[in-house]
């Protein structure tokens, strides 16, 4: 259910910035990716941080029933992807996220507003 996708994009930012993640950006790339609906983007402020909140994405996204697809985690924790196929989140070190770009790349694409 499309809805229901949205839905889980905008807690899943919730919870990005309830945890201090900042910056956080969800495009809705449904119109210009096969591969995914939404993508969020975010900047952490630690390695711990980062890992933490990895983990309680996990959590929020089994609740739904959703298994995640893949993720990874560069070994210095500059850069963490979790895939749910529908949902895909980026969470940076914010240089990295700098040096990424990702913003520029997916531009195009509306954003949600998920602000409560």
């Amino acid at each position: 259910d499309p809805t229901s996708i949205q839905r889980l994009a905008i807690e899943a930012a919730r919870l990005l910035d309830d945890r201090h993640c900042e910056d956080v950006v969800v495009f809705d790339v449904r119109q210009l990716s096969q591969l995914t609906d939404y993508i969020l983007i975010a900047s952490g402020s630690s390695d711990r941080q980062m890992k933490s909140v990895g983990l309680e994405l996990g959590k929020l996204f089994s609740e739904y029933g959703l298994k995640p697809y893949g993720s990874e985690c560069d070994p210095s924790i500059q850069w963490f992807v979790l895939d749910l196929v529908e949902v895909m989140i980026h969470l940076f070190e914010p240089s990295t996220r700098s040096h990424y770009d990702l913003e520029m790349l997916w531009g195009d694409a509306p954003t949600i507003s998920w602000h409560k």
